[in-house]
C-alpha cells in the first residue's frame, strides 16, 4: 500500500496552518510596515516604487515553489513515492497563485512608469506569461487524468518543462535588446551606483518574508493533501 492510499486517523491528522504561516504572515506585515512609512520613495517613480517590494519578491517566491514541484517531480519519476506527487501538487498550485500575482502586480507598476500596461515584445513578459500557461496546465491535467501513476507521471513531466523555463526568464534582460525591463539593480557591478541602504534592507527583508510565506503555503497545502487522500482511502475501505 503507496503512503497516498494508507489511511490516517483523525486524531493523528495535523493542523493545516500551523505556526511556520503565522510567523510568515507576521513578516509580510512587517514588509508593509517598513516600505510604507519607513522606506523613502524614489526621486523619479514616487509611491508606484513601492511596488518593488512587492513584485520581484512575489516572483521569486513563485520560482521557489515551481522548482520544489520540479524536483519533488524528479524524485516521484525516481523513487514512484505518492509523498513526492503529492508535494509536486501543493507546490505547483501556490506556486500558481505567486505567479498569478506577478502578472497583476507588474502590469499596475508597468502602467505608471512606462504608460502602458502590457508590452508583447518585453521577453521577460512574455516568458512569464508562458510560465504561468504551463503550472496552468499542469493542474488542468492533472484533474483530467483520473489513473492516479499515469496523472503523476504526465504532470510530472511537465513541471520539469515549467522549471526549465525559469532561468530564461530571469536571463532574458541580458540576451533581448528589446526590453522594458531594467537590468539587475541589487546584483550589479560594484562601479554602478548601488541601491540605497534604506531601500536595500526593505527588499531583502521582503525576499525572505516572501519566501518563507511561500514555504509556509506549500506545507499547509500539502498537509491539506494529506488528509483528502486519507479521506479517500477511508472511504474507499467502507466502500469495500
Amino acid at each position: 500500500m503507496t503512503s497516498a492510499a494508507r489511511p490516517i486517523a483523525p486524531a493523528a491528522s495535523k493542523p493545516i496552518f500551523d505556526w511556520l504561516f503565522v510567523i510568515a504572515v507576521l513578516l509580510v506585515v512587517g514588509v508593509y510596515i517598513r516600505a510604507i512609512y519607513f522606506t523613502p520613495f524614489d526621486v523619479l517613480q514616487g509611491a508606484a516604487q513601492k511596488i518593488y517590494y512587492l513584485h520581484p519578491p512575489i516572483a521569486v517566491a513563485g520560482y521557489v515553489a515551481v522548482g520544489i514541484t520540479a524536483l519533488s517531480a524528479v524524485m516521484y519519476l525516481w523513487l514512484r513515492d505518492d509523498r513526492a506527487d503529492r508535494m509536486a501538487e501543493a507546490s505547483a498550485e501556490v506556486g500558481f497563485v505567486f505567479i498569478t500575482m506577478v502578472l497583476i502586480t507588474g502590469p499596475l507598476w508597468a502602467h505608471k512608469i512606462w504608460g502602458a500596461w502590457w508590452v508583447w515584445w518585453d521577453l521577460r513578459l512574455t516568458l512569464s506569461l508562458f510560465l504561468w500557461f504551463l503550472i496552468l496546465g499542469y493542474m488542468i491535467l492533472r484533474g483530467a487524468i483520473e489513473e492516479h501513476a499515469m496523472r503523476a507521471r504526465y504532470s510530472a513531466v511537465l513541471a520539469v518543462l515549467a522549471a526549465l523555463l525559469i532561468p530564461f526568464i530571469h536571463f532574458s534582460v541580458y540576451f533581448s535588446a528589446a526590453k522594458l525591463h531594467p537590468m539587475p539593480i541589487v546584483l550589479q557591478p560594484v562601479e554602478k551606483p548601488p541601491l540605497p541602504k534604506e531601500m536595500l534592507v526593505t527588499f531583502l527583508y521582503a525576499m525572505f518574508a516572501f519566501t518563507v510565506l511561500c514555504i509556509a503555503l506549500v506545507r499547509a497545502r500539502y498537509r491539506l493533501g494529506v488528509d483528502r487522500d486519507a479521506l479517500v482511502a477511508l472511504e474507499a475501505q467502507e466502500a469495500a
